[in-house]
Protein backbone atom coordinates (compact mmCIF):
# COMPACT_ATOMS: atom_id res chain seq x y z
CA UNK A 1 0.00 0.00 0.00
CA UNK A 2 1.30 2.99 -1.10
CA UNK A 3 1.85 5.58 2.06
CA UNK A 4 3.16 8.95 0.90
CA UNK A 5 2.98 10.17 5.36
CA UNK A 6 4.38 7.22 6.96
CA UNK A 7 4.48 9.21 10.00
CA UNK A 8 1.62 10.69 10.01
CA UNK A 9 -0.12 7.48 9.58
CA UNK A 10 1.97 6.39 12.36
CA UNK A 11 1.13 8.89 14.81
CA UNK A 12 -2.76 7.86 13.90
CA UNK A 13 -2.22 4.13 14.56
CA UNK A 14 -0.37 5.13 17.52
CA UNK A 15 -3.04 7.81 19.14
CA UNK A 16 -6.27 5.49 18.02
CA UNK A 17 -5.33 2.14 20.28
CA UNK A 18 -8.99 1.86 21.94
CA UNK A 19 -11.58 0.19 19.93
CA UNK A 20 -13.49 3.30 18.25
CA UNK A 21 -9.99 4.71 17.14
CA UNK A 22 -8.22 1.31 15.94
CA UNK A 23 -11.87 0.33 14.48
CA UNK A 24 -11.03 4.02 12.04
CA UNK A 25 -7.22 2.88 11.67
CA UNK A 26 -8.02 -0.67 10.57
CA UNK A 27 -10.86 0.50 7.84
CA UNK A 28 -8.65 3.00 6.68
CA UNK A 29 -5.51 -0.08 6.30
CA UNK A 30 -8.07 -1.97 4.56
CA UNK A 31 -9.33 0.86 2.13
CA UNK A 32 -6.08 1.52 0.91
CA UNK A 33 -5.33 -1.86 0.51
CA UNK A 34 -8.31 -1.90 -1.78
CA UNK A 35 -7.58 1.23 -3.29
CA UNK A 36 -4.20 -0.35 -4.49
CA UNK A 37 -6.33 -3.53 -6.46
CA UNK A 38 -9.53 -1.56 -7.14
CA UNK A 39 -9.50 2.04 -9.95
CA UNK A 40 -13.18 1.63 -10.04
CA UNK A 41 -13.83 2.79 -6.14
CA UNK A 42 -12.97 6.34 -6.87
CA UNK A 43 -16.42 7.38 -7.76
CA UNK A 44 -18.98 8.77 -4.79
CA UNK A 45 -20.79 5.34 -5.07
CA UNK A 46 -17.90 3.65 -4.94
CA UNK A 47 -16.08 5.65 -1.82
CA UNK A 48 -19.25 4.75 0.15
CA UNK A 49 -19.23 0.83 -0.67
CA UNK A 50 -15.40 0.75 -0.02
CA UNK A 51 -15.65 1.87 3.38
CA UNK A 52 -18.64 -0.45 4.07
CA UNK A 53 -17.15 -2.89 2.83
CA UNK A 54 -13.82 -2.51 4.55
CA UNK A 55 -15.55 -1.63 7.91
CA UNK A 56 -16.85 -5.73 7.39
CA UNK A 57 -13.72 -6.59 6.30
CA UNK A 58 -11.85 -5.71 9.40
CA UNK A 59 -15.06 -6.31 11.89
CA UNK A 60 -15.23 -2.56 12.57
CA UNK A 61 -18.49 -3.69 14.10
CA UNK A 62 -19.86 -0.82 12.10
CA UNK A 63 -18.81 2.79 10.84
CA UNK A 64 -20.84 6.37 12.31
CA UNK A 65 -20.73 9.17 9.78
CA UNK A 66 -17.90 10.44 12.08
CA UNK A 67 -15.74 7.43 11.75
CA UNK A 68 -16.28 6.99 8.01
CA UNK A 69 -15.33 11.01 7.91
CA UNK A 70 -12.11 10.09 10.39
CA UNK A 71 -11.53 7.13 7.66
CA UNK A 72 -11.62 9.58 5.00
CA UNK A 73 -8.99 11.86 6.40
CA UNK A 74 -6.61 9.26 6.77
CA UNK A 75 -6.98 7.77 3.83
CA UNK A 76 -6.80 10.91 1.81
CA UNK A 77 -3.91 12.27 4.13
CA UNK A 78 -1.48 9.07 3.61
CA UNK A 79 -2.27 6.96 1.00
CA UNK A 80 -0.61 7.95 -3.12
CA UNK A 81 -4.31 8.34 -4.46
CA UNK A 82 -5.32 10.15 -1.71
CA UNK A 83 -6.56 13.42 -2.96
CA UNK A 84 -8.30 11.51 -5.59
CA UNK A 85 -10.44 9.31 -2.64
CA UNK A 86 -11.22 13.07 -1.03
CA UNK A 87 -13.03 14.50 -4.02
CA UNK A 88 -14.79 11.44 -4.13
CA UNK A 89 -15.97 11.39 -0.97
CA UNK A 90 -16.83 14.40 -0.36
CA UNK A 91 -18.80 14.66 -3.95
CA UNK A 92 -20.25 11.95 -2.33
CA UNK A 93 -21.97 14.54 -0.29
CA UNK A 94 -22.79 16.54 -1.99
CA UNK A 95 -19.50 18.89 -1.55
CA UNK A 96 -17.95 20.48 -4.68
CA UNK A 97 -14.00 21.06 -4.36
CA UNK A 98 -14.26 24.54 -4.39
CA UNK A 99 -16.72 24.46 -1.29
CA UNK A 100 -14.48 21.98 0.31
CA UNK A 101 -11.38 23.74 -0.12
CA UNK A 102 -9.34 21.34 0.17
CA UNK A 103 -10.73 19.35 3.03
CA UNK A 104 -12.94 16.53 3.82
CA UNK A 105 -16.94 16.85 4.35
CA UNK A 106 -17.89 15.83 8.06
CA UNK A 107 -20.66 13.39 7.24
CA UNK A 108 -22.27 13.28 10.79
CA UNK A 109 -23.09 16.87 10.15
CA UNK A 110 -26.81 17.60 9.22
CA UNK A 111 -28.19 20.85 7.91
CA UNK A 112 -32.18 21.19 8.80
CA UNK A 113 -33.65 24.19 6.13
CA UNK A 114 -37.09 24.95 6.88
Amino acid sequence: MPIIEQSKWNSWVEANQNDYGKACVDTARRVMELLDTDLTILTPKGVHQVICQAGKDVDAGGLTGFMAGCVAQMVSACHSRGQEFRVAFNAQHGVSEEKAKGGIVNPAIMTVRV
